[in-house]
């Protein structure tokens, strides 16, 4: 019964560290992915997870998806498949060199 009192703190202590460091950092992604994508708009540039570079020229509500205007022509995506990371890396404003 003293090995249970010393184990159960253990225990509730390593699923509280899993939750901090393993799920709500996933939560907080997945949040912000949901903004960005309720968020593009027409004229956006944006890069999808699959590498694909391209503009945002149309939605399609009816499919839950994005029409992008690339190199090769109009190609329709889902809006999920829409990278956040590569899409605001792309759209950032570039550094500019103080050492002049």
């Amino acid at each position: 019964m003293g090995d249970f009192g010393s184990t159960l703190p253990m225990f509730l202590l390593i699923i509280a560290i899993m939750y901090f460091f393993m799920i709500r950092p996933q939560m907080k992604r997945q949040k912000q992915e949901k903004e960005f994508s309720a968020n593009l708009k027409k004229g956006d540039r944006v890069v999808t997870k699959s590498g694909m570079h391209g503009k945002v020229l149309d939605f399609s509500e009816k499919l839950d998806a994005v029409i992008l205007e690339t190199g090769a022509g109009k190609i329709t995506f889902d809006r999920s498949s829409i990278s956040v990371e590569l899409s605001n890396k792309l759209n950032a404003p570039a550094k500019e060199d103080s050492k002049k």
